[in-house]
């Protein structure tokens, strides 16, 4: 009696084929498919790398970014005491008083040259990014909702703001 041969799966299931290692043919499509797998994950593994350096780079501009900004909120309290001083020293003589504007200036020059310049413009619209109100006034000869007082300055542009100015705003008139 002839024994039937076995019935060969699919090419779709998984035991189609026998294992790699146990491929000896080495028939040249085989070599051009594996070396294309490995061109493919050579590839990817560049893209990876590339993704990774991509990330850091940003990554380490954040923390940049960051650390400029501890710094020159570090500033602010000194800036806030020359003020101080300078609206209590009109009563000093003249050369106190030109120095301590000086150092104020400096100081100023200082948060604009790491990016955060001093804004206290009045007249303007209202922008909660960039004020903080600490008071409502009435006042029939603006519209409601106009920066009338700046009463402490703020640092920073819309991007990169160290504080608001702290401000004094018109109210509708009712």
């Amino acid at each position: 009696m002839a024994t039937e041969p076995e019935p060969v799966p699919p090419p779709d299931e998984p035991d189609a084929a026998p294992p790699r290692e146990a491929r000896t043919d080495g028939q040249p499509d085989d070599i051009q498919k594996d070396l294309a797998e490995a061109q493919d994950a050579w590839r990817r593994a560049l893209a990876d790398l590339d993704n990774l350096r991509k990330r850091h780079a940003r990554e380490l501009e954040g923390v940049r970014e960051a650390e400029r900004a501890r710094t020159a909120a570090e500033w602010l309290p000194v800036i806030d005491h020359l003020e101080l001083a300078l609206a209590h020293a009109h009563a000093d003589p003249a050369s106190v008083l030109q120095g301590v504007e000086a150092v104020r200036d400096q100081a100023v020059d200082v948060l604009a040259r790491l990016g955060y310049p001093r804004q206290e413009e009045s007249g303007v619209p209202f922008d909660p990014s960039r004020h903080e109100v600490v008071r409502v006034v009435d006042d029939p000869d603006t519209e409601p909702g106009t920066v009338v007082e700046v009463l402490r300055p703020g640092y920073g542009d819309d991007g990169r703001q160290l504080r608001p100015m702290a401000v004094a705003v018109s109210q509708r008139q009712g």
